[in-house]
């Protein structure tokens, strides 16, 4: 069924939609009337009691009998001291638990899945032999400062190694950050090199096809909720509050035990980029490059040019790679955050929005909020976190426009000294109405700063200017 191309035609569309559903029902009642004797069959299948006992834990309290959670002292730089990050309700582990979530962020739900379905077992204990990091990162004065570090765990990248002692004794403790080397081919760096904008040097690009040398860092959030609270400048207990109902109640625990300060939040994580010696990140005698970027599907994957985020990614990886060829680093951030935070579902709302009602830069935040009430949700008060934890002291190129970013990272006390837009023959047409209407809400740029007069006249493509 096609979409009509104005909102004038929704009752036709909702009258075909409703005639569907209708159909629909009518075989539902015929088929479940057939399926009664299955389910039944299906209800003497469960294996749940089996899985996890008879009994079910909702939650659990401070000073409850067997209660006795591994000590943990954020922002200690000795490991020993600081103490492992334990989540798992495994029953060896369930008692000992100092933090609540679950591991792999928003990946966790498949994990129960999978145990749901029996293709894994809830018992497996993962074997670590060999996935150590391949490169040393750390420690970092940073690490052993509890208000520079938050919202990702220092030693994550080191836990199974550090805390063997405790898992010897059974309690489960899993990597939150891994690191790795690789190879990476991108279609505009092989034109770089083509054209000559681009060096071979044989060791960060590599040969003709432009393919890149990096390290990545993939991290998954863990949150230290006081230190969390502080960087919104909000109190803890309306924090915890927050997060408990705005997830379905689904962590009890939040409420429940406030002795437990960690929460492993069901959100995508981060990747760091890094091209150079990732060692040369935290040297302050070796410049640094860095592209901060935030999620976009449509464009960093697909290619959309209604926005301009393809085109700076590859401008931000292009001028990495040149200060990494130059003798000093540079750092890519790629942070799970898509449509601003608001989801991808969001997004797409926000532009048939805008192409419906004449896309206009004027207009641009406008839409946004009409829909989802808040016209960002990134907040990048965690952001900066990643630089501390590379042993980031200073930025000397900042590939990235956005002053909630610039702000975020100089608050944390790294200067950035120059600000770099993305250049003007990158960005796509249809792109202006964002770019524009960023610029005039305070991003910063080099050139001209539109009224909102000339930002009225700024319009995007329309639908029907292109043939579906």
């Amino acid at each position: 069924m096609t979409l009509p191309p104005s909102s004038a035609d929704a009752s036709v569309v909702l009258s075909q939609i409703l005639a569907t559903v209708q159909a629909l029902q009518a075989d539902y009642r015929t088929l479940s009337s057939k399926s009664d004797s299955v389910l039944e069959g299906d209800k003497k299948k469960n294996k749940a009691p089996t899985k996890w006992g008879n009994r079910i834990v909702l939650t659990t309290y401070p000073g409850q009998s067997g209660i006795d959670p591994i000590r943990l002292q954020w922002g200690a730089i000795d490991p020993r001291v600081r103490g492992p990050i334990v989540v798992s309700r495994s029953l060896s582990t369930v008692r000992k638990r100092n933090a609540v979530g679950a591991h792999s962020g928003s990946y966790g739900i498949y994990h129960a899945l999978a145990v749901a379905i029996d293709e894994l077992n809830l018992n497996h204990k993962p074997d670590f032999t060999n996935t150590e990091p391949p490169v040393a990162i750390g420690p970092f004065p940073q690490w052993g400062d509890a208000e520079k570090i938050v919202a990702m765990d220092p030693f994550g990248h080191l836990a199974p190694w550090l805390f063997k002692d405790y898992m010897d004794d059974g309690i489960e403790i899993r990597p939150t950050i891994a690191v790795t080397k690789a190879h990476m081919r991108l279609y505009e760096i092989e034109d770089e090199v083509r054209n000559g904008t681009l060096r071979v040097d044989g060791k960060i690009v590599i040969n003709e096809h432009g393919d890149l040398t990096v390290t990545k860092v993939a991290v998954e959030p863990v949150w230290y909720l006081p230190g969390v609270a502080k960087r919104f400048g909000i109190d803890e207990g309306t924090l915890r509050r927050a997060l408990f109902e705005d997830t379905g109640g689904s962590y009890p625990e939040l409420i429940t035990r406030p002795d437990i300060k960690v929460f492993l939040p069901p959100i995508g994580g981060m990747t760091a980029y890094i091209f150079g010696d990732p060692a040369k990140t935290a040297d302050p005698n070796c410049r640094l490059a860095l592209r901060v970027h935030d999620e976009c599907n449509g464009s960093d994957v697909f290619g959309s040019d209604i926005c301009t985020c393809r085109p700076y990614l590859l401008f931000g990886i292009s001028e990495a790679v040149k200060e990494a060829q130059n003798g000093g680093s540079g750092v890519v951030v790629y942070f799970r955050k898509e449509g601003r935070a608001l989801g991808e579902v969001t997004k797409y709302l926000v532009y048939n929005a805008r192409k419906r009602m004449g896309d206009s830069a004027a207009e641009y935040f406008t839409r946004t909020e009409n829909i989802a009430g808040v016209k960002d949700m990134r907040f990048q008060a965690l952001m900066p976190d990643i630089l501390h934890f590379l042993g980031i002291k200073k930025i000397d190129r900042m590939l990235s426009m956005s002053n909630m970013k610039y702000d975020a990272i100089v608050g944390q006390g790294i200067p950035i000294y120059e600000r770099v837009p993305i250049p003007e023959e990158l960005i796509p047409e249809d792109s202006r109405v964002e770019i524009d209407a960023k610029i005039h809400a305070g991003y910063f740029t080099s050139g001209k700063v539109l009224t909102l007069e000339e930002l009225s006249a700024v319009k995007g493509r329309q639908w029907e200017d292109v043939d579906h």
